[in-house]
């Protein structure tokens, strides 16, 4: 079976933000509010949401996505979070 692999970013309550890939955006996002098995860097942050999801062809592209959304600027990152058509052309492979 194969499965479909997505781009995601969370935002924290400070406004933050945390990019990542999975199978599953809700159960990673479940993981991370868990602390269990999300990022170290996102322990012990409160009200995490997921503010952004993308469909990517399998997991080596959405890996390039990820990279790509991590080299952005905060503030390209809030501009894709609000649907923004230019910075999603940049990051699209």
């Amino acid at each position: 079976m194969v499965q479909d692999w997505h781009l995601y970013i969370i935002q924290t309550a400070s406004g933050s933000y945390y990019t990542g890939i999975t199978t599953d955006p809700e159960r990673r996002l479940h993981e991370h509010r868990s602390g269990k098995k999300g990022a170290k860097s996102l322990r012990g942050e409160a009200h995490l949401q997921m503010v952004f999801t993308m469909k990517a062809q399998n997991r080596s592209e959405a890996s390039v996505l990820e990279a790509r959304v991590k080299k952005l600027s905060h503030q390209e990152k809030a501009a894709l979070v609000a649907g923004s058509k230019t910075i999603l052309a940049r990051i699209a492979p």
